[in-house]
């Protein structure tokens, strides 16, 4: 019967610890598989992230362009065409920020942007941070309202 007192790993599936440091006859004394010299070899060592040996790092060969805006306001971009997707699949005739988040579409904290990519047959009251031109037209041809947040 197998219990936790009789466990043991599969045939083949583990291997002996290298042993290293622990004289010639080991095969493994001397060097201690370090080779000879050089700073690998040393004790302490640690190998620096994007080090090339004393050649010039690849980061700073290549070189810098732009720059990142810090002001910067990313959006969610909602097209018109999932609006009426979303509308086939419950009738609302209100579409916010949690319902939004309640379909699934954006997350809590991101910001909403409707872009004008389709056509909305019925009338909506459209809640979101930014609109494109075309979609407040689409959305207002309709017969709706786009309110900005």
């Amino acid at each position: 019967m197998l219990n936790l007192s009789n466990l043991s790993p599969a045939y083949g599936s583990t291997k002996n610890e290298k042993r290293i440091g622990r004289g010639e006859g080991s095969t493994r004394g001397g060097t201690s598989t370090r080779g000879h010299k050089g700073a690998k070899s040393r004790s302490g060592y640690k190998r620096k992230s994007g080090f090339e040996g004393g050649q010039m790092p690849l980061q700073r060969r290549v070189p810098k362009f732009g720059f990142t805006n810090i002001n910067r306001v990313e959006y969610k971009a909602i097209n018109l065409d999932v609006l009426a997707t979303l509308l086939e699949k419950n009738s609302a005739t209100t579409m916010d920020a949690a319902y939004f988040i309640s379909n699934g579409l954006v997350s809590k904290n991101a910001k909403i942007k409707i872009l004008g990519r389709g056509e909305v047959a019925t009338a909506l009251e459209v809640h979101a941070h930014a609109f494109s031109k075309s979609a407040v037209e689409a959305i207002e041809k309709a017969g709706g309202k786009a309110v900005t947040l």
